[in-house]
């Protein structure tokens, strides 16, 4: 599905471009589709030589869950000392936090084609557990208990 628009910015910014091809939910829930994207970037890192990339050039990126896989993967190696250090990490349309699907955003977003609240939510549900048996009670906040929400308040908010 991605193979145009890679294939775009490759040849726009002249870059070598590698894509992930990583395990999908809800077969395979979290965290395949981290491992999968830690493993290939990992091997890569490695490899550089092998393909003539600067390791000095090296960036991350992904969109929607892949935005969430390519921050993850980010995180990770940050604090790598026998590895290439990245570069950036470009995130598009990231899911990056589950701990409240009422903020500001996803109201104002909560209808726009093509994904909409109720449906981000069932995504990240398949994504996590594999199921959606409790997508009203996170649709609704209830749930993370309060002093979760307390602790992750300068983070998450709508200010």
């Amino acid at each position: 599905s991605h193979e145009r628009i890679c294939q775009y910015i490759a040849e726009e910014s002249r870059s070598l471009v590698v894509s992930v091809g990583y395990r999908l939910a809800p077969e395979h829930k979290y965290p395949a589709a981290y491992e999968d994207c830690l493993n290939a970037t990992q091997h890569f890192l490695q490899h550089l030589e092998r393909y003539g990339v600067d390791p000095a050039r090296v960036i991350v990126c992904g969109d929607s869950a892949g935005g969430n896989l390519a921050a993850a993967v980010s995180q990770t190696l940050a604090g790598s000392s026998d590895l290439p250090r990245l570069r950036a990490q470009i995130l598009i349309y990231p899911g990056l936090q589950a701990l409240d699907f009422n903020l500001p955003s996803y109201h104002q977003n909560r209808g726009v084609p093509l994904l909409l609240q109720k449906r981000a939510v069932f995504y990240s549900l398949q994504y996590v557990q594999g199921d959606t048996s409790n997508l009203e009670e996170i649709l609704a906040g209830s749930h993370i208990p309060p002093d979760m929400r307390l602790k992750y308040r300068k983070w998450v908010s709508p200010d």
